[in-house]
């Protein structure tokens, strides 16, 4: 019986594991880099291994180093997570070399399903070799890999090269494997999945369908079981052709099998050879413990003949530390505070006061919610995300409740264009204009015992500066005898984490959480501004500033200063939290100033370049 493991990855999926593994009486183990020695998956483990560095090409993708790190800490089983080597065969037979047991698929069935061109030659379905407008748009993928990564749309011959060129480099430094290929891309078609998990006994089980169309940068948002709509004999072809997938290579333990849907047909996308994010989707609806069964499996237990019955409908918000509306920027800084009602499942690699580092992707959390209907899990999850206490940097929370409560969404009838379609109204700033408010008076009931007592005198206003979805925002009130006062709002109540505001008659309750200039106001962010903006603070017109702290990967060939540059011309590429990020040129003109060369670390507010409009 397995008595220790060791996971093989990082945040919220090593958690994930050393819960389960918890539960069973496991010694838990894990590896971190530097920039995740206080992570809390580090802090939970019940022993830690440091792999040196904070890259992950030097820390978990060096697979001998974990192997080590797995012998020296006692640890008798691996469990390798999702990304990083989760996917690589030579690591998985590097962990059966060392006499540890490799709680995943043989080495074999990764080789034949991990590279994507593989796989599609093992479902009969050839890559596209030669591409011309006719087959446009295509879609240039990683072979190895997934999460978005390698990833990119071509609409236009004449970008296919310089994408080709980008998805090897970002391939290359996600998975440390720049192999591509290129497959059409279907603007309107459902991401769909079938769960499988099989034995060492010749048991297979299909265990549903997931429906994940919600996704930007290829990368999945919203996810759900069953997928909704499908016909029961599109349902039995999707698990029969994911059944048959997995016996023809031998299967052992969980894995995906992916497919793209479009007027009724299924499309083989890939296999995933290993556990989806996605997965607490499917425990919830199918009443079991994924991580418990690959345990069980990789002991030699064997399946039951039939899996479980589905009962109810589950959905998942995987939310992350990022703008939305600037491109999904990710972003960085602590997080203070992350609850969610009772009745939702988080999984999550934070707690309140963890720091949100510029290494990794910025997931901070899963939530998932499970009902008897879908309507009921789609209401219960966007409610949750709601009410749910987020403090800290910027989120996609309010994007999720937005897009839990569209009626493409909640009407079943969303595809993977979803966000290029919907993603403008969506972020449309919607600030509640009575946060602004609530902020100051919370403020200022805190300082009002510090200035002595009330004048007969009417007082001047007060007023406040914030800056909030929408942009800033000035409000005004007043100290009299009977307390604080705003003109059109009746203040029932004003403390330090507590505001409850009448209009028209009606009562709203504020709850006020202040980290230094950052106010968080129910689930609105604001930041406290000085009444009067500093004058040093600007920058020259046509400066590019680095939307988030990241590394300088490459700079566009032959740029210089001096440089006549086109509106949109890609000037120069970021690297943060294992995503490229694209810094085009604001307008058409002459690159001015360049102040960014590859491997630069750089900041947010960075001036990387400064273009000079004609």
């Amino acid at each position: 019986m397995i008595a220790s493991v060791l996971v093989a990855n990082r945040g919220e999926i090593a958690c994930r594991v050393f819960r389960t593994c918890g539960e069973w009486g496991i010694r838990t183990v894990a590896v971190h880099s530097d920039a995740d020695e206080h992570a809390l998956h580090a802090r939970v483990a019940d022993a830690a291994v440091r792999l040196p560095g904070a890259s992950p090409a030097d820390t978990y993708l060096r697979g001998d180093l974990i192997v080590k790190a797995a012998v020296a800490a006692g640890a008798d089983a691996v469990h390798p997570g999702y990304g990083f080597l989760s996917e690589n065969a030579d690591f998985a037979r590097a962990v059966r070399d060392a006499g540890l047991v490799w709680i995943g698929p043989p080495p074999e069935a990764i080789e034949a399903m991990a590279s994507k061109t593989r796989a599609k030659e093992l479902m009969g379905i050839a890559p596209l070799t030669e591409v011309t407008e006719a087959d446009l748009p295509v879609l240039v993928k990683a072979a190895a890999g997934g999460g978005g990564r390698g990833m990119r749309v071509v609409r236009d011959l004449a970008d296919l090269d310089a994408e080709l060129a980008a998805a090897r480099a970002e391939a290359t430094s996600a998975f440390g494997d720049g192999e591509v290929f290129v497959e059409p891309y279907l603007e309107h078609g459902r991401h769909v999945e079938v769960q499988i998990l099989a034995d060492t006994h010749g048991t297979v089980w299909a265990l549903g369908t997931r429906d994940c169309s919600l996704q930007r940068r290829h990368q999945k948002v919203i996810e759900e079981a069953p997928a909704p709509g499908l016909t029961p004999a599109l349902t039995a072809e999707l698990h029969d052709l994911a059944v048959r997938a997995a016996r023809a290579v031998d299967y052992v333990g969980a894995g995906t099998v992916e497919f793209l849907v479009a007027d009724g047909r299924a499309h083989f996308l890939e296999m995933n050879t290993r556990l989806q994010v996605e997965h607490p989707v499917t425990e919830a609806v199918f009443g079991i413990d994924l991580v418990a069964l690959q345990l069980r499996i990789a002991e030699g237990h064997a399946l039951k003949n039939d899996p479980p019955r589905a009962r109810g409908h589950a959905v998942e918000a995987r939310l992350y530390a990022e703008d939305p509306a600037s491109g999904w920027a990710p972003q960085t800084g602590r997080l203070h505070r992350l609850a969610v009602p009772d009745g939702i499942r988080l999984d999550t690699g934070y707690t309140d006061g963890d720091d949100i580092g510029v290494h990794y992707d910025p997931m901070l959390a899963k939530a998932v919610a499970h009902a008897p209907t879908r309507a009921e899990a789609v209401r219960r999850l966007a409610g949750a995300l709601e009410r749910a206490a987020i403090h800290g940097p910027a989120t996609n929370r309010e994007l999720l409740v937005r897009s839990l409560r569209h009626e493409e969404f909640t009407s079943g009838r969303m595809d993977t264009g979803f966000y290029d379609r919907h993603l403008a109204a969506l972020t449309e700033p919607a600030p509640d204009p009575l946060a602004p408010l609530a902020a100051a008076l919370a403020d200022a009931s805190t300082r009002m015992g510090r200035f002595g007592g009330w004048r007969n005198l009417p007082s001047q206003p007060q007023v406040k500066r914030y800056a909030m979805a929408g942009g800033e925002h000035e409000v005004r009130y007043r100290h009299t005898r009977t307390g604080l006062t705003a003109d059109g709002v009746r203040v029932v109540r004003a403390d330090a984490e507590r505001v409850v505001l009448e209009t028209d008659g009606v009562r709203r309750r504020f709850d006020i959480a202040r980290y230094g200039d950052d106010v968080h106001v129910n689930a609105t962010r604001l930041t406290a501004l000085p009444r009067f903006p500093d004058p040093t603070a600007q920058h020259a017109p046509g400066s590019l500033l680095a939307p988030m702290p990241g590394t300088v990967v490459r700079v566009a060939e032959g740029l210089t200063e001096g440089s006549a540059v086109r509106a949109g011309q890609p000037l120069l590429w970021l690297e943060a939290m294992k995503m490229e990020h694209r810094i085009t040129a604001p307008a058409t003109g002459t690159l001015a100033k360049l102040n960014a060369v590859p491997g630069q670390q750089v900041t947010v507010g960075s001036v990387l370049a400064v273009v000079q409009a004609t």
